[in-house]
């Protein structure tokens, strides 16, 4: 196949871009959480080292499966509690305004917390065209 041919994969606009609220809403893919919840897709790429960028809005006791990042995540919490861990450490509750980096590859999972909605926005880098990679459910009592 050609260069001309080659299907390229999504990129970041080029130049200043507004995307309106809720313009970019749907749900989440199945296979990734313990339930479905919703995702706008904010800033949407799969060009090296440049950004995806998303708003979840998760329902109380929802997680996600244990994923990675192979250049990192960066949540900011925006409303809700929720919840976080990374593979052997403790679990952390989320409130609004919290910040939380996962450092890359660092495997890790999070969601709302069995009584609060957990709203959030997440920064991840793309590497190899790919800004997540997603592993199996957690298994875990409720928090």
């Amino acid at each position: 196949m050609n260069d001309d041919t080659m299907i390229k994969p999504k990129a970041c606009p080029v130049e200043m871009t507004v995307l309106r609220a809720g313009t970019a809403i749907g749900r989440a893919p199945e296979g990734i959480s313990s339930a479905p919840f919703w995702a706008e897709m904010l800033l949407e790429s799969g060009q090296e080292a440049e950004n995806t960028v998303m708003r979840a809005t998760v329902d109380p006791a929802v997680i996600t499966h244990w994923h990675t990042h192979p250049r990192g995540q960066f949540l900011y919490v925006l409303s809700g509690v929720g919840v976080a861990q990374r593979d052997g450490g403790p679990l952390e509750e989320l409130r609004a305004g919290d910040c939380v980096w996962f450092a890359p590859d660092e495997r890790h999972w999070h969601g709302a917390s069995d009584t609060s909605t957990f709203s959030y926005v997440s920064i991840q880098a793309v590497r190899d065209g790919k800004s997540v990679h997603w592993l199996e459910p957690v298994e875990r009592e409720g928090v």
